[in-house]
């Protein structure tokens, strides 16, 4: 299938399913769309290019939002059964770093889909606009700078244009930096950029690829040892869409191809496996794709294998349907702004029809495990709006099927908790950071909680709140659009978070940055 009958299909998507032109996914789907670089070049050092940009403007963007296409069917009207409320002590963790980062007067995007990513020797915060360094111990090494930067001399949208929905990412097993975005100015693309160091301020391979007149919205990305692995929703269709970029071309700077499979009217919002630790996935194992299912009771689990060399053997291959204890979904399962603030009528959006990013990966040596979470409603007797799920799949042994190993319901009585980002340390201590606040008395906030392996099954210790809020949103309704939690590689002890808070109320987020660890790794 061509790139031009996939796009022509998208801009007609009725007209296509009565045709049969789009394709349902069935146990294996094949003949992936092929699609080329635009082109690729090596940048000057961005500390060089940085100081040739111009100043940014001061401008205050909300970013459009598209509506999510219906895709939850036969809802379950059960009560949550692994609802947590009551906590024990507070999580046994040692705080370490806690500092602010780029704000919303020098990024100008709402919402500022806030993440960053842990290196060996920097933390890289990237939010809509913004590009900023710090080294591990929380000192500035390169002021925000626009995105768009990195892409200085390279034409085009990418060195233009700050599309927004950014991602950055230590690529651990080649000691490089992978960094995102999206553009739709004029073609749809994806700009995507390989460090060609561990300096997160040097030099760049730097590509760009085109999905025609489709937006690739919400784009989510993730190491794997045989490609970058990309999820796209694509608005042309308006349904997810995997693909795989040519890793070993990226970190090689020589030209690369992108593999895409069809979007289907069943999917939504994919998160690609992004690989934690030192140890890596069993040798050729796909890459996994997963998504909240169709229905309230269910997650779906896809393998994606790539093979650049002859397309013709890639495949994505599932579902593997992955039952789940019930839960209520968060604002009638469409997205949609419903979590109250504190002091004003503005309610902010929790996105709660897709999981939130990362789908964190590890190979302990006697089995595999993936943690995710979404936000969703919370149990009876809360007067809450918003509560987190979370869950913890496992192939046993490697290689094995993925099942539901525990999973649980981060639930308050009165607080909300939502936009959550979970990630596992190396000797298996969960950790997951989130926005908590409640409708009367406390301002959107920063707090994380987790659980060690001797805790009961599906059950968290007590939060902690990493910084208070003193402001509401009021500007927008938007809020997030994620957040991250990643695991530093120098001790594989070490979280660090990255989440949005408000200083004063108004147009002005702050991103922030918190570093801690379970007392019990070393």
């Amino acid at each position: 299938m061509t790139r031009t009958l996939a796009t022509s299909c998208r801009l007609f998507t009725a007209l296509c399913l009565l045709l049969g032109l789009i394709p349902t996914f069935a146990a294996t789907q094949k003949n992936p769309i092929v699609i080329h670089e635009i082109k690729h070049d090596v940048s000057l050092p961005l500390s060089v290019m940085a100081k040739l940009a111009p100043p940014a403007p001061s401008t205050h963007i909300i970013m459009r939002e598209h509506r999510s296409p219906k895709h939850f069917f036969n809802i379950v009207k059960e009560q949550d059964p692994v609802v947590q409320t009551e906590y024990g002590p507070l999580v046994s963790t040692q705080n370490l770093l806690s500092f602010d980062g780029v704000t919303e007067n020098q990024g100008g995007a709402q919402p500022p889909d806030t993440n960053g990513s842990v290196g060996a020797t920097q933390f890289v915060l990237i939010t809509n606009f913004d590009y900023q360094v710090f080294d591990k111990s929380g000192n500035q090494i390169l002021a925000p700078t626009r995105i768009h930067t990195i892409w200085s001399g390279f034409g085009g949208e990418c060195s233009s244009d700050d599309g927004g929905d950014p991602i950055v990412l230590w690529d651990k097993l080649a000691q490089r930096w992978l960094v995102e975005q999206l553009e739709y100015f004029g073609t749809d693309l994806v700009c995507v950029a390989v460090s060609t160091t561990e300096d997160a301020t040097g030099s760049y391979n730097r590509y760009s690829f085109s999905f025609g007149s489709a937006l690739p919205d919400y784009p989510k990305l993730s190491v794997w040892p045989d490609a970058y692995y990309l999820s796209v929703n694509n608005f042309g269709a308006g349904y997810g869409e995997p693909c795989a970029l040519d890793r070993t071309a990226m970190l090689a700077g020589t030209t690369a191809t992108m593999q895409c499979f069809s979007p289907n009217s069943q999917n939504f919002s994919f998160l690609p496996s992004d690989v934690d630790g030192a140890t890596l996935p069993p040798s050729g194992a796909p890459a996994k794709f997963v998504e909240l299912g169709n229905t309230n009771t269910t997650l779906n689990e896809y393998d994606f294998h790539v093979d650049f060399t002859n397309p013709n053997n890639s495949t994505f291959t599932g579902p593997h349907t992955i039952t789940v204890p019930a839960y209520t979904l968060l604002c009638g399962g469409g997205g949609g702004a419903c979590i109250p603030q504190p002091g004003t009528s503005v309610l902010v959006d929790a996105l709660g029809d897709r999981p939130m990013y990362r789908l964190a990966y590890r190979n302990y040596g006697d089995h595999e495990a993936m943690v995710l979470a979404h936000s969703i409603s919370p149990g009876s007797g809360s007067t809450a709006v918003a509560a987190t799920r979370w869950y913890e799949l496992r192939a046993t042994p490697p290689g094995g099927s993925w099942t539901l190993y525990q999973t649980g319901t981060e639930s308050s009585k009165t607080y909300n908790i939502w936009m959550a980002s979970v990630a596992m340390d190396k000797v298996g201590n969960m950790a997951i950071g989130a926005s908590f606040d409640n409708k009367t008395n406390v301002d959107p906030s920063i707090g994380y909680s987790g659980r060690v392996p001797s805790d009961p099954l599906g059950k968290l210790e007590g939060p902690k709140i990493i910084v208070k809020g003193t402001g509401v949103e009021t500007s927008s309704n938007r809020w997030g659009d994620y957040s991250s939690m990643s695991v530093d590689p120098s001790d594989d002890c070490t979280f660090w978070y990255t989440q949005m808070y408000y200083k004063t109320t108004g147009i002005d987020w702050v991103a922030h940055v918190a570093s801690f660890k379970f007392t019990s790794c070393n």
